[in-house]
């Protein structure tokens, strides 16, 4: 068993098909064919199914490939634990709602290329429950999320905390309560936003009913709402980032506590270059500039 089959293993499960591995890993597909057959026979068990035209891993490649994500990720700790104070390079694996992925990151990402050029960073957006276990399982190397969360085998830092804020077209009768949203249709990300859950849950507790229609992008949320079809609700730093694009009525009611975003990383990872450096440029930044983190 050697660690180029762990890879190969990792690709194709990733991946579902060995040609789309094989671009992956800049080989030739029967290479990956032959490596795998030979790792099936020496662990006397299938580690993938036919699916159709690919590939799909078996329950015993299921709990192989976990094993091998715990080995691949040790081997790369290893590696940076004999250059702790090297300069970062590599690659680095980022997750990030799309909330914070839009408001707050670009100018970051922007300020990390520059100050670590030989790092490759690679952003994906998703929702916190997908990006948390893609974190847990080492496919991704750090999150952002919101919410107040706490998780096992994963560590965390609270960057900052973001105000939910309602918008309006001013042509809409004003809201003096949160309560009045009732009387509005609710333009709100799709289920498995915090930010979407916050005002539901208060809903809720209160009884009362909300019409939602649901959009994946805030600037179509953000336009529907200045055409004056209802209400939003977003978080500051994606109003801060469309300001000047609508004119919007804001509201800020006490009932919706700001919400923490949170770094989450791997607990047993330990020293990762670049990782490590992307974390200590968002505690830096957040803590020299907006949102307090009480």
């Amino acid at each position: 068993m050697e660690l180029s089959q762990l890879r190969m293993v990792k690709a194709v499960a990733e991946c579902g098909s060995i040609a789309l591995a094989a671009q992956q890993l800049h080989c030739v597909p029967s290479n990956i064919t032959t490596r795998i057959k030979q790792l099936e026979s020496e662990l006397g068990t299938a580690l993938f199914t036919r699916a159709g035209r690919g590939l799909c891993i078996s329950a015993a490649g299921q709990v192989f490939l976990g094993y091998s994500e715990q080995i691949l990720a040790l081997v790369d700790q290893a590696k940076r634990a004999v250059a702790p104070h090297a300069v970062p390079t590599g690659n680095l694996r980022i997750g990030a709602i799309e909330s914070c992925a839009t408001g707050r990151l670009p100018p970051l990402l922007a300020q990390f290329h520059k100050r670590y050029p030989q790092v490759a960073l690679e952003l994906v957006t998703g929702k916190s429950q997908q990006l948390l276990d893609d974190v847990k399982h080492h496919r991704l190397d750090g999150v952002l999320v919101a919410g107040r969360i706490d998780l096992p085998k994963l560590s965390r830092t609270t960057l900052y905390h973001e105000q939910l804020v309602l918008i309006a077209s001013p042509e809409l009768e004003p809201l003096s309560q949160l309560g009045d949203v009732h009387r509005h249709t609710v333009f709100m990300w799709p289920v498995g936003c915090p930010y979407r859950a916050a005002l539901e849950n208060w809903v809720a507790e209160h009884r009362l009913e909300i019409n939602t229609v649901d959009y994946a992008n805030w600037g179509s949320i953000i336009g529907c709402v200045s055409a004056g079809a209802g209400l939003a609700l977003v978080p500051e730093g994606i109003l801060q980032r469309f300001d000047g694009t609508a004119h919007l009525t804001t509201y800020r009611f006490a009932e919706l506590a700001p919400m923490p975003n949170l770094f989450f990383w791997h607990s047993e990872t330990g020293l990762h270059g670049p990782r490590d450096a992307f974390a200590a440029l968002l505690t830096e930044h957040f803590a020299e500039n907006h949102a307090p983190l009480a």
